[in-house]
């Protein structure tokens, strides 16, 4: 069985991130997507979405390495539902790496050319439901 599309287009989007190659991670955007940059921030469209990927690089000192755990793709009505493990590897801030695990959700839409394309980007996933417990 093969991997489902959608997997392989979050593995190069990853590796974009970790290389910082935002201009080949915007392909994968759809024009109108929004992007939860932290709890109670939200980027909306490309541009900021572009925007706010360089400033979480230059936060992390440009050494975010972002990698799949496991993954559920559901589709339905020309969308899909992933729900994944996203694994981030960042500095600590004393010199060694931090490694973290997020359950993330994605939202991505089927083009008419036949290309998935991300619309809601949760990296956080349900934990957002905590709020400040």
């Amino acid at each position: 069985m093969h991997p489902h599309p959608i997997r392989q287009i979050i593995e190069a989007c990853d590796k974009a991130i970790s290389a910082k190659d935002f201009d080949s991670l915007m392909e994968y955007y759809a024009e109108d997507a929004a992007l939860v940059v932290k709890p109670g921030m939200i980027a909306r469209g490309k541009d900021n979405i572009r925007k706010a990927f360089i400033a979480i690089s230059d936060y992390f000192q440009d050494k975010l390495i972002v990698e799949q755990g496991e993954m559920q793709v559901i589709e339905g009505a020309d969308n899909a539902l992933v729900i994944m493990e996203t694994v981030l590897r960042f500095p600590d801030g004393h010199g060694g790496m931090v490694e973290t695990t997020r359950r993330a959700t994605y939202v991505f839409r089927l083009e008419s050319n036949n290309r998935w394309l991300c619309t809601v980007d949760n990296s956080y996933g349900t934990s957002l439901l905590d709020g400040d417990k």
